[in-house]
């Protein structure tokens, strides 16, 4: 007997998926962070485009609407330009995981015509800090919470909100003589991160001079507020820090903390440093990233980390 057509269940709209998606990535603990770019992505960016487009349905997604999204992402123009290559890629990247997950049985198996491809990446120079301008900026800094910032983040590859998220407690000792830091990284992944002894060391007496308890951010506000404790370093604090200090030290480049983890890793690689090392001392879950971003790196630069492993050069 013939299944009768209005016997199916209709399928679900995705403006009733998207919100279902949210609510799961907010149950699997998901970053706020995450969650927030999953959220904004599909409400401004996908859920109005398929209202002007009359997709209501997954199964209405076919290869040449998801294309016809692609394509307005790349032509589009906000306040400052069209959007960056990588920006695009970032869009349709949220929403090829909310689309595949819409065919999971949490997602309620969706029937999807067709899922976003990723255009190609820019292939543009990275721009990077060198050891000495580092070593200028540490110099130029005018207390010892700037100094140490400006190192953390150099000798360290962290990520600002994992700069600001560093407690006291989280200083470690593994191992006699090795050191760490105990980083709270995306997606609730904690990992530890290698640490030098002379920077472990001044970071114990800059801790100790303070006071601090072991419950405390290590980086706090320089002035106290009028409970007469020091608050926390904001997010705007730590860059308005960086810029000062990079115009202290007559860097003319443009200088934002993340900049400190492009030249960690472009630094490490030079020397011809493991990359799963830097994976894990990164945080990121593969080396996809690593692989797409640092592909700046030239031939001499192979060469180079090939003759240290190969003769021994440092």
């Amino acid at each position: 007997m013939a299944l009768n057509t209005r016997d199916l269940p209709s399928p679900r709209p995705l403006s009733s998926l998207a919100q279902d998606f949210l609510a799961d990535c907010r149950a699997r603990g998901l970053s706020l962070r995450t969650v927030d770019w999953y959220d904004a992505t599909l409400s401004r960016q996908f859920l109005p485009w398929c209202a002007d487009e009359g997709v209501t349905n997954p199964g209405d997604l076919t290869p040449q609407v998801v294309g016809r999204f692609t394509a307005r992402l790349i032509e589009r123009k906000g306040a400052r330009g069209p959007l960056s290559r990588s920006t695009v890629r970032s869009y349709v990247r949220a929403v090829r995981v909310f689309l595949s997950w819409a065919q999971t049985p949490e997602g309620g198996a969706a029937d999807v015509g067709a899922s976003p491809r990723l255009p190609r990446p820019e292939q543009k120079v990275l721009d990077v800090l060198t050891r000495e301008e580092i070593q200028t900026m540490e110099h130029a800094a005018k207390t010892e919470r700037d100094k140490l910032i400006v190192r953390v983040l150099a000798d360290c590859g962290l990520r600002l909100g994992e700069v600001l998220s560093l407690r006291v407690e989280d200083l470690w000792e593994p191992r006699r003589a090795e050191f760490a830091l105990k980083v709270r990284g995306k997606g609730s992944r904690d990992r530890m991160v290698p640490l030098a002894p002379a920077l472990y060391r001044r970071l114990r007496r800059y801790l100790g001079a303070r006071g601090a308890d072991r419950h405390e951010p290590i980086f706090v506000a320089l002035r106290k507020g009028a409970d007469g404790a020091y608050g926390p370093l904001t997010k705007s604090g730590l860059e308005q820090a960086i810029r000062a200090i990079a115009r202290e030290a007559g860097i003319e480049k443009r200088v934002y903390p993340h900049i400190f983890r492009h030249s960690f890793a472009t630094e490490w690689l030079r020397r011809g440093g493991n990359i799963i090392s830097l994976q894990r001392i990164l945080g990121h879950a593969d080396l996809t990233m690593i692989q797409g971003v640092y592909s700046h790196l030239d031939t001499s630069d192979d060469y180079q980390a090939a003759m240290r492993v190969l003769l021994g050069h440092e």
